[in-house]
């Protein structure tokens, strides 16, 4: 287990000099807006030769989409700011109170309900840290108070079991790994003196996690997203295991057979096929 802290990169970055951008936005398409400007990126900038492109997207789309949505909540609540009934509202801003009260609780036991959605990364925001996921590795991101230092941080990785928190402190994870990890290639390190960053390396790298820790929310693997553009990292036995496990989660989630299904169904046909005599009326695929 290899542990890194407190390394500060300096960025050098060289001047670049401002392109001009131009185009019209029509309400009525604003997908042939967005079409044109990552065109114009893709001619301008090297932002396709990024391997998270999908994934920053996503997180600047979900950014810009909560602050809009808080803007929104926030005018809702102020109000026209012209005179009126004062009664009425009142009870116009306890009846917007209780329709958002009423929806926090149906959130809340949606989410007792079942498997969660996963973030951006595959994993979960929780209460106390976050994670994500490859097929191959997990992420997981603590965060500790400001200017804290490593000597101070106590990480032991095991196995079957990892533990994260603060000398002198209750743990923060204290768990059975969700799965068993190669000890040799997981390692911790504290990033700006405000969160411990652990990496875990899968034993099994065919497989998501549902958690980080057994006991903990689960997601729901069958929305796991996976960036494509990482399989094209794998040797081919280990892609086309990946690509098979992402055929058949979506077949499952649709209600259709899988690949070992379709084959199957493949070979009792060709059998039939040969065999023309044979009454199949009865016959099973098992």
């Amino acid at each position: 287990m290899a542990i890194i802290s407190e390394y500060n990169e300096q960025d050098n970055k060289p001047a670049v000099s401002a392109k001009p951008f131009n185009a019209v936005l029509d309400p009525a398409n604003p997908l042939g807006f967005l079409e044109a400007v990552f065109e114009f990126l893709g001619r301008e900038s090297d932002i396709f030769k990024s391997d998270s492109l999908v994934r920053d997207v996503n997180a600047v789309v979900r950014m810009v989409k909560d602050k809009l949505e808080t803007e929104e909540r926030k005018r809702k609540d102020q109000g026209p700011g012209l005179p009126g009934n004062p009664a009425k509202k009142l009870k116009e801003d306890v009846t917007v109170k209780e329709t958002k009260t009423e929806g926090v609780k149906e959130a809340m036991e949606e989410d007792k309900k079942g498997p969660l959605a996963p973030n951006i990364g595959n994993g979960l925001d929780l209460d106390n840290y976050s994670w994500g996921q490859s097929i191959q590795e997990v992420n997981v991101t603590i965060p500790v108070p400001h200017g804290t230092k490593s000597k101070f941080i106590v990480c032991d990785i095991k196995k079957n079991h990892l533990t994260v928190g603060l000398k002198g402190q209750p743990p923060i994870i204290d768990g059975e790994l969700y799965q068993p990890v190669k000890v040799d290639d997981c390692f911790w390190s504290l990033e700006d003196q405000k969160s411990v960053c652990v990496l875990l390396t899968k034993k099994d790298q065919m497989d998501w996690w549902k958690c980080v820790v057994k006991g903990e929310p689960e997601l729901n693997t069958q929305k796991v997203e996976p960036e494509s553009s990482r399989l094209s990292d794998l040797d081919p036995e280990t892609r086309s295991a990946v690509e098979k496990m992402m055929f058949d989660q979506r077949q499952k989630s649709m209600g259709r057979p899988t690949s070992d299904d379709i084959q199957k169904q493949e070979v009792l046909k060709k059998f039939m096929a040969q065999n023309p005599g044979m009454d199949f009326s009865r016959a099973k695929i098992s």
